[in-house]
């Protein structure tokens, strides 16, 4: 007989960050089964405790909030420059990026009213600084912004409601470069937080078209690049590339995370530790 987790076990085992080897072993008899889990259930929150009492006594700040610093950091010394723009958004600007009642996006959007939203991402508001500063400082224009996006994303270990975006731009540049300096960023931020042998995937987005994604296991970003036909609608002329990040996608794959909720702003997770332990 090859007997397997109970759903139960299983989800608990994930929560617990158990190894995909730990969550898909075979046993014998559902009392070897049983007995398995126990075990390993007491080792997972063993672990858990001991985590947390090293996150009280010595790290003292999530990992979330470190990777947005080194990220800020590693950013500034290479001359880009942070934006902080708003969390509500006009319906006009979302329908400026393609977004209207017929798009696939729509219905992901979080309304609080007829005309106002919670940013499901953050090129709108890049886009009416790039106007703007395009008038006022001159090319090449390096901005990024990292900030919380909402989304009625499906449920699952890959998705959040509430995530943290981080987008990286670059205006004025030239055309020839676009693709080396979109490639260069990814590096970047790669570098900082840890990851190696990714992949580049050109794929389709559902605002931008075709895209070059960066890939490692899962889709951790995503770029574009203009002249874009979006461009248009906000009055902007020059060459650009962009590339967002989603924040607590980098740190799943970096701290080998069963699910991407332990790496988000949470009640039930602190620092990738399930609380109820």
């Amino acid at each position: 007989m090859d007997i397997t987790w109970t759903p139960i076990q299983k989800q608990r085992l994930k929560e617990l960050n158990a190894s995909p080897v730990c969550q898909e072993k075979r046993f014998a008899s559902a009392n070897e089964r049983d007995f398995s889990f126990q075990d390993l259930e007491r080792q997972l929150v063993a672990k858990g405790r001991q985590h947390l009492t090293e996150f009280q006594n010595n790290s003292k700040r999530p990992l979330l909030s470190k990777l947005e610093q080194r990220l800020i950091e590693a950013l500034n010394l290479r001359g880009f420059v942070q934006v902080m723009t708003p969390t509500i958004i006009s319906k006009g600007s979302l329908a400026k990026m393609s977004v209207d009642d017929q798009h696939p996006l729509f219905s992901q959007v979080f309304w609080l009213d007829s005309k106002r939203c919670l940013r499901p991402m953050l090129a709108p508001n890049l886009y009416t600084l790039w106007k703007d500063l395009l008038r006022l400082w001159k090319p090449p224009i390096r901005l990024f912004e990292i900030g919380t996006c909402y989304r009625k994303e499906s449920q699952g270990g890959l998705h959040l409601n509430e995530f943290t975006m981080l987008n990286i731009t670059e205006l004025g540049l030239p055309l020839n470069e676009r693709q080396q300096r979109l490639e260069e960023m990814a590096a970047l931020v790669m570098s900082v937080a840890g990851i190696d042998e990714y992949q580049l995937e050109v794929t389709s987005s559902v605002v931008y078209g075709d895209t070059l994604d960066v890939i490692k296991g899962i889709e951790l970003g995503s770029s574009a690049m203009g002249p874009h036909v979006l461009d248009k609608k906000w009055g902007i002329t020059v060459p650009w590339v962009g590339i967002g990040f989603g924040l607590e996608r980098l740190l799943m794959v970096k701290e080998e995370a069963q699910n991407v909720q332990s790496m988000g702003r949470s009640l039930s997770y602190l620092d990738g530790v399930r609380l109820n332990i």
